[in-house]
């Protein structure tokens, strides 16, 4: 079979009709049959899920889509890769939940209706519509009754209620703080949506501003959310990793240095402990609290002040990668806890406030950072890391040993290895009392003030008398108002008056109403358990619905949510986890990051690369169906590939060959269904080409079965329906056919196999071959052992010493039967269109190499 990989979409260009097969009387017509079944699925209800105890149930979730307005075939992979999925489980007994709704709040939105000059929710809710309209044309099996929409006031009065649940734990809090400003979008970001230093959506560069903001304490959970990693098995490596390495925990001690001359301690935090002996300076971060006590009265003053302001509005990429290195020295001096030498105090540009307390000591030796500053700056540098093999010191001028090693100029403590001594020093430090160990993070707490209009307001009143006042829960939703504020200077709410002033709930005195929204984010890390019961009214969702549906069985969705939504949702969960709102402490157990739909230029489809392939434009040309098998087909669903014309009309040729053969066999399909699902059962056929036949059916179940459960391959599922096809077509040329219930099985087989993937085709025909119910509805079929016993031997087919396909054969098969059943594989058809064979060299039951030019 061929392998569905990149090249094997060429068999799809060069899928031509078997000219041995009878005309049908009526033509394959997608435009008609597709809307048809459309309407019936729905008028039916046919997908909606309901909790049934005595069936497993399958939550099947493709990621919340944002409103953006107008999808393309690079959107659609991810939907028809979730319903292939969905439809299949289903088939095969369990209880499937596929839900959809909309992430409705955001930036976008509100930029993109301020060009317009209309409402925020104005332009969201047409957005939907047409995005709602070109989903159900691709024949998704989405359970519409549980359709969500973040914006609207029923859903967003419970992300309220949930921050106020957040506040009660001591999670949700408001500060002063450093924050990332975003020129463009005029709004705060998190610092997950500011990596690399710019905006996540706009791209702008960030900049650095102190102001009063709510944040979430993530971090609290920052142990909880690594310990966790370890239990999802489900979930790719890479997303594991990245989650690891964006909370960067690190272990090892915090100790303090005495300030010379006053009566204070600097305390710094460090992983590599047994460098102690080498720290030749103290750099500080300039929000430091001691920095001012530090340098007043002191000739540097005025130039740490001014280097500190200089930094203000400086990004943390900016400050710890993409500037020099550089500080200003303090005039004070710091006391070595273990050596008793002064060690000057910096005020540098590469510490940060927000890790190890801003203060690190500078080992310029075993650092790279630190030695490039002291180099700068004529600073000692002290080696007390030697390499076991080396003596110590050695290595480039320029460059600074930070490996473990074995220890030099560091005392007692010399001779010891690096991991040695990092134990004996931190005992050292403990029992002087000027030390402890410490955990730090990288991590952390997440910011979710936004200074925008679309979005959740933040459920708090501000009050003369008793300052931050949670709005009481039967009060909300804090709605927010009809008006055409969006885009106007500061915070848009702020500008409200019947808004902003407000009545205390504790004292009824006159107060006035937090003005900001909240970051899209929070919408999106809970609404997977709104699809559980979207229409509650006393609760975001009923916790019994919970402990059923709850894990999501299979999550579905990009990698650049990583650290983003998935960080957040699961934080979410584990806090309503310790409240007893839901079963065990992860939402989702298994999930897939799919690859993307790149346009025939091989860039990512965009209206700026100028590109994009519409849905619409696709289906009126080829049919929804065959864009759903050729974006199956065309590789992996984990890696990318680009758009091809060529391809896409050969999914179309190959569904209208099963088409022309289904219907033009009306009298094969005319014995009893019984008989032919059973045939042969007993072992006995009437011919040797109707055991072969059979076997080609079961090992395409067997196969499809497998790679769709365990690995969700759905290219390579593709390309067996597409190999049993071409034997359903060789057989159809046979007088038996008409009489054969092997052949009757494998029609009514190609059909359920391929029902996932063209399911608008497979219905159809099921229908007008008067088959009972819907095809979707139907067991998944099963393989049967006894057809499956070996009486064949796999031949691999190469065409010019290249690997194309294999051929299931009779063993002792001729030379010449091997090639006429291996010409009928797309992949080696496709390879020898267009060429003469100019000799074939066979291995009899092992190999066969067509060499073509």
């Amino acid at each position: 079979s061929s392998r569905g990989r990149p090249g094997a979409s060429r068999a799809l260009k060069s899928s031509m009709v078997n000219p041995r097969m009878s005309s049908p009387t009526a033509p394959y017509e997608p435009h008609i049959i597709e809307p048809k079944w459309q309407r019936i699925w729905r008028e039916r209800r046919q997908f909606e899920a309901r909790e049934d105890p005595q069936k497993p149930k399958f939550y099947l979730l493709e990621m919340l889509p944002y409103a953006s307005g107008d999808l393309h075939v690079g959107h659609a992979r991810n939907y028809i890769l979730g319903d292939v999925i969905s439809r299949f489980v289903r088939r095969r007994g369990f209880n499937v939940i596929h839900p959809i709704g909309w992430d409705a709040f955001g930036l976008p939105a509100e930029n993109a209706a301020i060009q317009r000059g209309i409402a925020p929710a104005a332009w969201t809710q047409a957005n939907i519509a047409n995005m709602k309209r070109q989903v159900q044309k691709l024949g998704v099996a989405y359970d519409w009754s549980r359709e969500i929409d973040t914006s609207s006031p029923g859903y967003y009065r419970w992300t309220q209620w949930l921050f106020l649940l957040m506040h009660r734990r001591g999670l949700a809090y408001k500060e002063a703080a450093p924050v990332n400003w975003c020129p463009t979008c005029k709004t705060v970001l998190a610092n997950e949506q500011a990596e690399g230093g710019v905006c996540w959506r706009c791209g702008s560069r960030v900049e650095r501003r102190f102001l009063e903001q709510w944040f979430l304490r993530i971090t609290a959970y920052a142990d909880k959310l690594l310990d966790g990693l370890a239990e999802l098995d489900g979930w790719p490596e890479r997303v594991k990793t990245m989650q690891r390495n964006w909370i960067g925990r690190s272990d090892g001690v915090t100790f303090s240095f005495d300030v010379e001359g006053e009566n204070e301690r600097i305390a710094v935090f460090t992983t590599r402990i047994d460098t102690i002996y080498g720290a030749t300076f103290l750099a500080l971060a300039p929000e430091h609290p001691l920095v001012a006590k530090l340098v007043a009265g002191r000739p540097q003053s005025a130039a740490v002040h001014a280097f500190a302001a200089d930094l203000a509005d400086k990004s943390e990429l900016d400050r710890t990668q993409l500037m020099e290195k550089q500080g200003v020295f303090s005039g004070a001096y710091a006391v070595h806890p273990l050596t008793g030498i002064r060690v000057p105090i910096w005020i540098t540009n590469y510490v940060l406030a927000g890790y190890g307390g801003g203060a690190v000591m500078g080992v310029p030796a075993h650092d790279q950072r630190d030695l490039e500053f002291a180099c700068k700056y004529g600073l000692d540098v002290t080696a007390v890391i030697a390499p076991a093999a080396r003596d110590a010191g050695a290595g480039a001028a320029d460059k600074a040993y930070v490996d473990d090693g074995v220890l030099v100029n560091s005392a007692e403590f010399d001779g010891l290895t690096s991991p040695q001594a990092r134990r004996a020093i931190a005992e050292e430090l403990i029992e002087r009392g000027i030390g402890q160990p410490a955990v730090h993070y990288k991590l952390r707490d997440w910011l979710v003030s936004r200074q925008r209009y679309w979005g959740a307001p933040i459920p708090f009143i501000v009050c003369p008398l008793d300052g931050l006042v949670p709005v009481p829960a039967d009060l909300l939703p804090v709605l927010l108002p009809d008006a055409l504020i969006a885009g106007t200077s500061g915070n848009p709410l702020s500008n409200v008056s019947d808004f902003v002033n407000t009545k205390c709930p504790r004292c009824g005195g006159p107060a006035k109403r937090e003005t900001d929204t909240m970051d899209t984010f929070m919408c999106s890390s809970w609404y997977f358990l709104r699809y559980l019961s979207p229409h509650a009214r006393q609760a975001p969702y009923d916790v019994e619905a919970a402990r059923y549906w709850m894990p999501v069985d299979q999550y579905i969705g990009g990698i650049e949510h990583a650290v983003l939504h998935l960080m957040y949702a699961r934080f979410f969960y584990k806090v309503l986890a310790e409240e007893g709102l839901v079963p065990g402490s992860e939402p989702f157990a298994r999930l897939f990051n799919q690859g993307m739909v790149l346009g025939d230029n091989h860039e990512k489809m965009s209206k700026s690369h100028g590109n994009v392939v519409g849905i619409d434009a696709t289906a009126d040309t080829y049919g929804i169906d065959a864009l759903r098998v050729f974006e199956m087909f065309a590789g992996p669903p984990e890696s990318d590939f680009p758009w091809s014309t060529e391809s896409i009309a050969g999914a179309t040729r190959m569904l209208s060959r099963v088409w022309r053969l289904v219907l033009s066999n009306a009298d094969a399909l005319k014995i009893k269904a019984a008989d032919a699902m059973s045939a042969g059962s007993d072992g006995r056929l009437s011919s040797a080409d109707e055991k072969a036949l059979r076997y080609s059916v079961h090992s395409k179940i067997e196969h499809i079965t497998r790679e769709l459960a365990e690995r969700m391959h759905v290219n390579t599922s593709v390309a067996a329906i597409m190999t049993l096809l071409n034997d359903l077509e060789a057989f159809a040329a046979n007088d038996a056919a008409s009489s054969s219930a092997a052949f009757s099985e494998g029609l009514r087989t190609l059909l359920s196999l391929l029902a996932p993937f063209a399911p608008h085709l497979s219905e159809e025909l099921w229908e007008r071959i008067g088959g009972r119910g819907s095809i979707h509805d139907l067991p998944w079929p099963q393989a049967d052992s006894v057809a499956l016993r070996s009486d064949f031997v796999p031949v691999v087919v190469q065409v010019n010493g290249k690997r194309r396909g294999v051929v299931d054969v009779p063993p002792g098969s001729a030379e010449d039967d091997v090639f006429a059943r291996a010409e009928s594989v797309p992949t080696v058809r496709s390879q020898l269109a267009g060429k003469t064979v100019r000799r074939r060299i066979f291995l009899a039951d092992k190999l066969l190499n067509i060499v073509a030019s």
